[in-house]
Protein backbone atom coordinates (compact mmCIF):
# COMPACT_ATOMS: atom_id res chain seq x y z
CA UNK A 1 0.00 0.00 0.00
CA UNK A 2 1.53 3.50 -0.87
CA UNK A 3 2.07 6.32 1.29
CA UNK A 4 -1.08 8.09 -0.16
CA UNK A 5 -3.44 5.40 0.50
CA UNK A 6 -2.24 4.77 4.01
CA UNK A 7 -3.11 8.36 4.48
CA UNK A 8 -6.47 8.14 3.05
CA UNK A 9 -7.34 5.32 5.27
CA UNK A 10 -5.92 6.96 8.40
CA UNK A 11 -8.15 10.00 7.53
CA UNK A 12 -10.80 8.08 6.62
CA UNK A 13 -10.68 6.30 9.77
CA UNK A 14 -10.27 9.52 12.16
CA UNK A 15 -13.30 10.60 10.34
CA UNK A 16 -15.33 7.85 11.31
CA UNK A 17 -14.02 7.73 15.23
CA UNK A 18 -14.73 11.57 15.19
CA UNK A 19 -18.49 10.50 14.03
CA UNK A 20 -18.44 7.83 16.63
CA UNK A 21 -17.65 10.02 19.22
CA UNK A 22 -20.15 13.11 18.46
CA UNK A 23 -23.18 10.54 18.16
CA UNK A 24 -21.99 9.25 21.41
CA UNK A 25 -21.40 12.64 22.64
CA UNK A 26 -25.56 12.90 21.33
CA UNK A 27 -26.58 10.13 23.35
CA UNK A 28 -25.12 11.45 26.51
CA UNK A 29 -26.63 15.23 25.82
CA UNK A 30 -30.11 13.66 25.43
CA UNK A 31 -29.73 11.38 28.72
CA UNK A 32 -29.01 14.52 30.69
CA UNK A 33 -31.59 16.56 28.67
CA UNK A 34 -34.15 13.69 29.88
CA UNK A 35 -32.64 14.58 33.60
CA UNK A 36 -33.37 18.08 33.41
CA UNK A 37 -36.93 17.08 32.25
CA UNK A 38 -37.40 14.45 34.80
CA UNK A 39 -37.06 17.25 37.41
CA UNK A 40 -39.23 19.75 35.96
CA UNK A 41 -41.59 17.32 35.88
CA UNK A 42 -40.84 16.61 39.81
CA UNK A 43 -41.27 19.86 40.67
CA UNK A 44 -44.85 20.33 38.70
CA UNK A 45 -47.67 19.80 39.89
CA UNK A 46 -51.09 21.54 41.90
CA UNK A 47 -49.56 20.93 45.48
CA UNK A 48 -46.79 23.86 44.92
CA UNK A 49 -43.95 22.07 46.29
CA UNK A 50 -40.78 23.54 45.09
CA UNK A 51 -37.76 21.67 43.66
CA UNK A 52 -35.43 22.61 46.68
CA UNK A 53 -37.92 20.66 49.24
CA UNK A 54 -38.86 17.95 46.90
CA UNK A 55 -34.97 16.69 46.67
CA UNK A 56 -35.08 17.78 50.54
CA UNK A 57 -38.11 14.67 50.64
CA UNK A 58 -36.50 12.51 48.17
CA UNK A 59 -33.13 12.23 50.37
CA UNK A 60 -34.15 12.72 53.52
CA UNK A 61 -37.44 12.25 53.87
CA UNK A 62 -37.39 12.25 57.71
CA UNK A 63 -37.18 16.34 57.27
CA UNK A 64 -40.99 16.58 56.17
CA UNK A 65 -44.57 16.20 57.11
CA UNK A 66 -46.23 12.73 56.11
CA UNK A 67 -48.86 14.86 53.45
CA UNK A 68 -45.55 15.60 51.46
CA UNK A 69 -43.78 12.05 51.71
CA UNK A 70 -47.00 11.05 50.08
CA UNK A 71 -47.26 13.57 47.81
CA UNK A 72 -43.48 12.56 46.96
CA UNK A 73 -43.49 8.97 47.60
CA UNK A 74 -46.70 7.85 46.07
CA UNK A 75 -47.92 10.82 43.35
CA UNK A 76 -44.95 12.71 42.09
CA UNK A 77 -41.90 9.92 41.50
CA UNK A 78 -43.96 7.30 40.60
CA UNK A 79 -45.86 9.82 37.79
CA UNK A 80 -42.17 11.25 36.24
CA UNK A 81 -40.66 8.01 36.44
CA UNK A 82 -43.59 5.85 34.72
CA UNK A 83 -43.37 8.53 32.09
CA UNK A 84 -39.79 8.01 31.65
CA UNK A 85 -40.18 3.89 31.08
CA UNK A 86 -43.47 4.13 28.73
CA UNK A 87 -41.90 6.77 26.75
CA UNK A 88 -38.61 4.63 26.45
CA UNK A 89 -40.30 1.49 25.63
CA UNK A 90 -42.84 2.63 23.13
CA UNK A 91 -40.04 4.49 21.25
CA UNK A 92 -37.93 1.78 21.43
CA UNK A 93 -40.13 -0.66 19.65
CA UNK A 94 -40.95 2.24 17.44
CA UNK A 95 -37.60 2.03 16.27
CA UNK A 96 -37.61 -1.90 15.83
CA UNK A 97 -40.71 -2.18 14.09
CA UNK A 98 -39.25 0.22 11.70
CA UNK A 99 -35.94 -1.28 11.27
CA UNK A 100 -37.81 -4.94 10.99
CA UNK A 101 -40.56 -3.84 8.25
CA UNK A 102 -38.63 -1.18 6.75
CA UNK A 103 -41.42 1.32 7.29
CA UNK A 104 -41.02 5.01 7.95
CA UNK A 105 -44.31 5.30 8.87
CA UNK A 106 -44.41 2.04 11.38
CA UNK A 107 -45.27 2.25 14.94
CA UNK A 108 -46.81 0.27 17.81
CA UNK A 109 -49.62 3.12 17.71
CA UNK A 110 -50.30 3.44 13.80
CA UNK A 111 -49.68 -0.06 12.91
CA UNK A 112 -52.26 -1.16 15.30
CA UNK A 113 -50.38 -3.08 18.11
CA UNK A 114 -50.98 -0.74 21.10
CA UNK A 115 -54.69 -0.74 20.34
CA UNK A 116 -54.79 -4.41 19.98
CA UNK A 117 -52.92 -4.42 23.26
CA UNK A 118 -55.96 -2.45 24.56
CA UNK A 119 -58.48 -4.44 22.99
CA UNK A 120 -56.39 -7.08 25.03
CA UNK A 121 -56.46 -5.48 28.33
CA UNK A 122 -60.32 -4.26 27.84
CA UNK A 123 -61.37 -7.55 27.34
CA UNK A 124 -59.24 -8.58 30.68
CA UNK A 125 -60.54 -6.05 32.51
CA UNK A 126 -64.08 -6.76 31.57
CA UNK A 127 -64.04 -10.58 31.60
CA UNK A 128 -61.54 -11.02 34.07
CA UNK A 129 -60.51 -14.85 35.09
CA UNK A 130 -61.73 -15.94 38.13
CA UNK A 131 -59.27 -17.60 39.30
CA UNK A 132 -57.43 -16.46 42.77
CA UNK A 133 -54.52 -17.50 42.26
CA UNK A 134 -53.77 -14.94 39.00
CA UNK A 135 -54.09 -11.55 40.05
CA UNK A 136 -56.42 -9.11 38.38
CA UNK A 137 -53.03 -6.64 36.54
CA UNK A 138 -51.13 -10.23 36.01
CA UNK A 139 -54.19 -11.16 33.62
CA UNK A 140 -54.54 -7.71 32.04
CA UNK A 141 -50.74 -7.59 30.85
CA UNK A 142 -51.20 -11.33 29.63
CA UNK A 143 -53.94 -10.27 27.59
CA UNK A 144 -52.97 -7.13 26.45
CA UNK A 145 -49.24 -9.31 25.02
CA UNK A 146 -51.06 -11.61 23.67
CA UNK A 147 -53.16 -9.69 21.49
CA UNK A 148 -50.19 -7.65 20.57
CA UNK A 149 -47.85 -10.40 19.87
CA UNK A 150 -51.07 -11.62 17.70
CA UNK A 151 -51.49 -8.32 15.84
CA UNK A 152 -47.80 -8.25 15.01
CA UNK A 153 -47.85 -11.51 13.31
CA UNK A 154 -51.00 -10.44 11.33
CA UNK A 155 -48.93 -7.77 10.21
CA UNK A 156 -46.02 -9.56 8.94
CA UNK A 157 -48.20 -12.16 7.46
CA UNK A 158 -49.90 -9.47 5.33
CA UNK A 159 -46.44 -7.93 4.41
CA UNK A 160 -45.41 -11.38 3.41
CA UNK A 161 -47.84 -13.58 2.06
CA UNK A 162 -49.92 -10.65 -0.05
CA UNK A 163 -46.93 -8.48 -0.85
CA UNK A 164 -47.94 -5.00 0.14
CA UNK A 165 -46.10 -2.45 0.08
CA UNK A 166 -45.26 0.51 2.73
CA UNK A 167 -48.91 2.46 1.79
CA UNK A 168 -50.59 -1.01 1.94
CA UNK A 169 -49.42 -1.88 5.49
CA UNK A 170 -49.95 1.39 6.97
CA UNK A 171 -53.46 1.31 5.41
CA UNK A 172 -54.07 -2.08 6.93
CA UNK A 173 -52.37 -1.08 10.22
CA UNK A 174 -54.96 1.84 10.29
CA UNK A 175 -57.79 -0.68 9.42
CA UNK A 176 -56.60 -2.68 12.34
CA UNK A 177 -56.43 0.38 14.35
CA UNK A 178 -59.98 1.14 13.94
CA UNK A 179 -61.15 -2.25 14.51
CA UNK A 180 -59.80 -2.65 17.74
CA UNK A 181 -61.05 0.73 18.95
CA UNK A 182 -64.72 -0.22 17.89
CA UNK A 183 -64.73 -3.56 19.63
CA UNK A 184 -63.33 -1.30 23.09
CA UNK A 185 -66.37 1.25 22.58
CA UNK A 186 -68.84 -2.20 22.15
CA UNK A 187 -67.14 -3.15 25.30
CA UNK A 188 -67.85 0.03 26.81
CA UNK A 189 -71.66 -0.15 25.71
CA UNK A 190 -72.29 -3.00 27.17
CA UNK A 191 -69.72 -2.54 30.90
CA UNK A 192 -71.31 -1.50 34.11
CA UNK A 193 -70.29 1.66 35.69
CA UNK A 194 -67.51 0.72 36.97
CA UNK A 195 -65.89 -1.67 34.57
CA UNK A 196 -66.56 1.47 32.46
CA UNK A 197 -64.40 3.77 34.48
CA UNK A 198 -61.53 1.40 33.88
CA UNK A 199 -62.16 0.78 30.57
CA UNK A 200 -62.29 4.50 29.53
CA UNK A 201 -58.81 5.12 30.88
CA UNK A 202 -57.22 2.75 28.44
CA UNK A 203 -58.61 5.03 25.59
CA UNK A 204 -57.01 8.37 27.21
CA UNK A 205 -53.79 7.01 28.09
CA UNK A 206 -52.68 8.88 31.42
CA UNK A 207 -50.26 8.08 33.96
CA UNK A 208 -52.26 8.83 37.49
CA UNK A 209 -52.18 5.51 38.26
CA UNK A 210 -48.56 4.34 38.48
CA UNK A 211 -47.68 2.83 41.53
CA UNK A 212 -43.84 1.57 42.45
CA UNK A 213 -45.31 -2.65 41.56
CA UNK A 214 -45.79 -1.27 37.84
CA UNK A 215 -42.85 0.50 37.80
CA UNK A 216 -40.58 -1.86 38.83
CA UNK A 217 -42.32 -4.61 36.43
CA UNK A 218 -41.99 -2.47 33.49
CA UNK A 219 -38.32 -1.26 34.47
CA UNK A 220 -37.42 -5.26 34.67
CA UNK A 221 -39.05 -5.38 30.72
CA UNK A 222 -37.15 -3.18 29.75
CA UNK A 223 -33.75 -3.63 31.71
CA UNK A 224 -34.32 -7.37 30.00
CA UNK A 225 -35.09 -6.51 26.57
CA UNK A 226 -32.84 -3.34 26.08
CA UNK A 227 -29.66 -5.17 26.03
CA UNK A 228 -30.90 -8.08 23.40
CA UNK A 229 -31.99 -5.09 21.03
CA UNK A 230 -28.58 -3.45 21.00
CA UNK A 231 -27.21 -6.87 20.96
CA UNK A 232 -29.18 -6.83 17.56
CA UNK A 233 -28.33 -3.49 16.31
CA UNK A 234 -25.62 -4.23 13.85
CA UNK A 235 -28.10 -6.80 12.00
CA UNK A 236 -30.84 -4.51 12.24
CA UNK A 237 -28.29 -1.85 10.29
CA UNK A 238 -27.50 -4.34 7.92
CA UNK A 239 -31.50 -5.46 7.34
CA UNK A 240 -32.03 -1.54 7.06
CA UNK A 241 -29.60 -2.17 3.67
CA UNK A 242 -31.76 -4.30 2.06
CA UNK A 243 -32.64 -7.86 2.85
CA UNK A 244 -30.57 -9.36 0.60
CA UNK A 245 -27.61 -7.73 1.45
CA UNK A 246 -28.26 -8.77 5.12
CA UNK A 247 -28.47 -12.56 4.06
CA UNK A 248 -25.37 -12.08 2.28
CA UNK A 249 -23.46 -10.98 5.36
CA UNK A 250 -24.57 -13.96 7.03
CA UNK A 251 -27.89 -12.19 8.89
CA UNK A 252 -30.98 -14.67 9.83
CA UNK A 253 -33.28 -12.43 8.52
CA UNK A 254 -36.01 -14.59 9.53
CA UNK A 255 -35.11 -15.08 12.70
CA UNK A 256 -34.22 -11.72 13.57
CA UNK A 257 -37.29 -10.46 12.85
CA UNK A 258 -38.80 -12.97 14.89
CA UNK A 259 -36.77 -12.15 18.11
CA UNK A 260 -37.44 -8.23 17.46
CA UNK A 261 -41.67 -8.89 16.87
CA UNK A 262 -41.16 -10.46 20.11
CA UNK A 263 -39.46 -7.32 22.13
CA UNK A 264 -41.65 -5.27 20.20
CA UNK A 265 -44.94 -6.81 21.43
CA UNK A 266 -43.76 -7.20 25.20
CA UNK A 267 -42.87 -3.46 25.42
CA UNK A 268 -45.82 -2.00 23.44
CA UNK A 269 -48.08 -4.92 25.51
CA UNK A 270 -46.50 -4.29 29.45
CA UNK A 271 -46.74 0.00 28.71
CA UNK A 272 -50.73 -0.43 27.35
CA UNK A 273 -51.79 -2.63 30.02
CA UNK A 274 -50.28 -0.11 32.46
CA UNK A 275 -50.99 3.49 30.89
CA UNK A 276 -53.56 2.80 28.15
CA UNK A 277 -53.11 4.12 24.33
CA UNK A 278 -50.49 6.61 23.92
CA UNK A 279 -49.77 7.73 20.79
CA UNK A 280 -47.17 8.82 18.31
CA UNK A 281 -44.36 8.78 21.27
CA UNK A 282 -43.28 5.12 18.61
CA UNK A 283 -43.38 7.16 16.19
CA UNK A 284 -42.16 10.36 16.31
CA UNK A 285 -39.33 9.36 18.58
CA UNK A 286 -37.11 7.27 16.42
CA UNK A 287 -37.06 9.95 13.82
CA UNK A 288 -35.85 12.55 15.80
CA UNK A 289 -33.34 10.27 16.95
CA UNK A 290 -32.57 9.72 13.28
CA UNK A 291 -32.19 13.32 12.27
CA UNK A 292 -29.34 13.38 15.48
CA UNK A 293 -27.65 10.19 15.13
CA UNK A 294 -28.77 8.84 11.61
CA UNK A 295 -28.97 5.06 10.82
CA UNK A 296 -26.48 3.11 12.70
CA UNK A 297 -28.87 0.57 14.98
CA UNK A 298 -26.35 0.98 17.43
CA UNK A 299 -26.90 4.55 18.46
CA UNK A 300 -30.26 5.00 16.81
CA UNK A 301 -31.76 2.35 19.25
CA UNK A 302 -30.54 4.10 22.47
CA UNK A 303 -31.06 7.51 21.17
CA UNK A 304 -35.07 6.74 20.74
CA UNK A 305 -35.39 5.63 23.53
CA UNK A 306 -33.99 8.49 25.26
CA UNK A 307 -35.81 10.92 22.96
CA UNK A 308 -39.55 8.85 23.49
CA UNK A 309 -38.56 9.07 27.32
CA UNK A 310 -37.71 13.05 26.94
CA UNK A 311 -40.77 13.31 24.78
CA UNK A 312 -43.24 11.89 27.45
CA UNK A 313 -41.76 13.42 30.23
CA UNK A 314 -42.33 16.93 28.83
CA UNK A 315 -45.96 16.22 27.77
CA UNK A 316 -46.44 15.11 31.55
CA UNK A 317 -45.20 18.46 32.73
CA UNK A 318 -47.64 20.05 30.04
CA UNK A 319 -50.50 17.87 31.27
CA UNK A 320 -50.47 19.32 34.11
CA UNK A 321 -49.58 23.15 32.87
CA UNK A 322 -52.53 23.24 30.43
CA UNK A 323 -55.21 23.70 32.99
CA UNK A 324 -54.61 24.46 36.36
CA UNK A 325 -55.22 22.66 38.62
CA UNK A 326 -56.16 19.61 36.18
CA UNK A 327 -53.57 16.79 34.97
CA UNK A 328 -54.71 16.21 31.35
CA UNK A 329 -54.00 12.62 30.27
CA UNK A 330 -51.26 12.87 28.73
CA UNK A 331 -52.38 10.11 25.80
CA UNK A 332 -54.31 13.56 24.84
CA UNK A 333 -51.06 15.73 24.81
CA UNK A 334 -48.94 13.03 22.47
CA UNK A 335 -51.97 12.86 19.96
CA UNK A 336 -51.97 16.90 19.50
CA UNK A 337 -48.22 16.82 19.48
CA UNK A 338 -47.60 13.93 17.01
CA UNK A 339 -50.98 14.86 14.93
CA UNK A 340 -48.77 17.65 13.08
CA UNK A 341 -45.91 15.49 13.02
CA UNK A 342 -47.18 12.44 11.64
CA UNK A 343 -48.68 15.02 8.72
CA UNK A 344 -45.31 16.31 7.87
CA UNK A 345 -44.11 12.52 7.08
CA UNK A 346 -46.57 11.38 5.00
CA UNK A 347 -46.09 15.29 2.90
CA UNK A 348 -42.38 14.31 2.81
CA UNK A 349 -42.77 10.83 1.51
CA UNK A 350 -45.51 12.03 -1.02
CA UNK A 351 -42.77 14.54 -2.58
CA UNK A 352 -40.06 12.01 -2.56
CA UNK A 353 -39.44 10.56 -6.28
Amino acid sequence: MTAMAQAGVALATQRYRRLLWRRAGLVIGLALLLGLSVLGDLASGASGMGLGRLLEGIFTPSMLSATDRVIIWNVRLPYSLMAVLVGAALALAGAEMQAILDNPLASPFTLGVSSSAALGASLAIAYPLGVAWIEPSVQITVMAFVFACLSVLLLQAMARLRGAGVESLVLFGIALVFSCNALVSLLQLLATEDVLQQLVFWTLGSLARADWQKLGILAVVLAVLLPFSLRAAPALTLLRLGEDRARSFGVDTRRLRLASLLRISLLSATAVAFVGTIGFIGLVGPHIARLLVGEDQRFLLPASALVGALLLSLSSIASKLILPGVIVPVGIVTALVGVPVFVVLVFRRGRKP
